[in-house]
């Protein structure tokens, strides 16, 4: 039986408006870069996907292009065998040295495959959700995801502000480095968007400060609103210790205080609280480790790093295999991307912890009919054939444009934190 035939990829590098986030890497420019790819087939059916934007990715979807053109979209282990051929071998040994990982296989293939189970499902009529098995749910949670931020907009305006913006449109703007900022931004993010757990990017203070604003938000919040900090494995082992003994019985999960699986699995020894990570273990060939270690407890997975959406299922059964519970990673994304998470924490065995999702932070839209809604911190799965959302084209453009003046081809939180702090330096334990 002859299956939809790849004829074209259609890739799109677009940039949308970030605000000045802080992390331990620095701080986020004023554009986040995304990647859009629409395949088509030969019968016109045309499957989209989004992917963290770089111009070295996208020249790795190009090469990817010749390899695939002519390939039946339903054939996803020949693609996948045709990619992985063609690119050099990459490894994880080299992540956390920025806190976003950067290989370009996962990426590339992720692309194509969401797009492909995006054809699939148009052709059969069904949502991507039943192509990984199924539904076992129809809401999919996300956590207020906050973070230190200096005041402003982001994009044209940088650091300054919109002065007739209202509600969380105000409070993405305006600057929060201390607890209570800290704490006025989730009750805006949580009155927004309905959120009933709460993570704070951290890394980017002293932990002192940190845990400070942990403190402060429990005392708001209660302890019904589930709390997760995370310092992006900058503290030394023993820093990590101290004060994560501070916020026992305060977090409900403590992601990647330390750097490595050997020192997170000390870290879970000493400290009386789940730990989750994404950043020391962050692919297939980390498990062996994981297990031996025992380094944690949560893995945070992300289908853009793990290779697709098929990928995160195994790794799903794995989490299960060896006593890991698993949730999801996020990076600055938009709706595309959004839902095939949704898709994915959807056909989940469980979700014992909300996912993560940046989406908040995004003020843009590259999807017909505007952004996706969230009720009660969650959103409904989408039940349209294939991914259920379709690229506006004319927003396509705009962010495109804006890619294209904002000169950014990379991201690269140093280069930005040095137009506030000139002698910044980025390292890789600081506390």
């Amino acid at each position: 039986m002859k299956g939809p035939i790849i004829q074209d990829i259609i890739i799109t590098p677009i940039a949308t408006v970030d605000p000045p986030l802080l992390n331990a890497a620095g701080l986020h420019a004023p554009y986040a870069l995304r990647t859009i790819v629409e395949i088509v087939t030969d019968d016109n059916i045309i499957g989209i996907s989004e992917i963290p934007g770089t111009t070295d990715t996208n020249e790795a979807l190009e090469k990817a292009r010749e390899l695939i053109v002519g390939k039946d979209a339903f054939q996803l282990n020949q693609i996948r065998d045709a990619i992985e051929s063609h690119f050099d071998e990459e490894t994880t040994s080299e992540r956390g040295d920025a806190p976003w990982d950067q290989r370009k296989i996962v990426h590339v293939f992720s692309a194509i495959e969401v797009a492909c189970l995006d054809i699939q499902g148009k052709v059969l009529g069904r949502p991507v959700v039943d192509l990984l098995g199924g539904k076992r749910r129809e809401r999919v949670p996300f956590a207020a995801y906050l973070f230190y931020k200096y005041e402003g907009a982001g994009g044209e305006l940088a650091f300054g502000t919109d002065p007739n913006a209202t509600g969380w449109d105000a409070a993405r703007q305006a600057e929060a480095v201390t607890p209570q900022g800290i704490v006025e931004q989730a009750v805006a993010m949580v009155k927004e968007f309905g959120n009933k757990s709460i993570k704070l990017k951290g890394g980017a203070f002293p932990p002192v400060e940190e845990v400070a604003a942990m403190l402060a938000l429990y005392d708001h919040f209660g302890p019904d609103v589930p709390l997760r900090l995370d310092p992006n494995a900058i503290w030394k082992l023993e820093t990590a210790i101290e004060y994560g003994k501070k916020m026992e019985g305060i977090l409900e999960y403590f992601e990647d205080p330390v750097r490595g699986q050997e020192n997170m699995a000390k870290a879970r020894k000493a400290l009386k609280m789940p730990l989750a990570t994404n950043m020391c273990t962050t692919s297939f060939e980390d498990i062996p480790g994981s297990i031996a270690f025992g380094s944690e407890d949560i893995i945070l997975s992300d289908h853009h790093f793990w290779g697709g959406l098929r990928s995160s299922m195994e790794l799903a059964k794995l989490c299960q295999t060896f006593g890991r519970k698993l949730s999801m990673h996020s990076n600055s994304h938009l709706g595309i991307s959004l839902a095939a998470m949704v898709h994915l924490g959807a056909a989940l065995p469980e979700i014992p912890y909300a996912l993560d999702t940046h989406y908040p932070w995004q003020s843009e839209e590259v999807i017909a009919g505007g952004r996706m809604k969230f009720e009660e911190g969650a959103v409904l799965v989408p039940t349209g054939p294939g991914l259920g959302v379709e690229i506006d084209q004319e927003a396509l453009k705009k962010l495109h444009e804006n890619y294209l003046k904002c000169g950014i081809t990379k991201r690269d939180d140093l280069v930005e934190m040095r137009k506030v702090i000139p002698d910044w330096e980025f390292k890789k334990v600081r506390w």
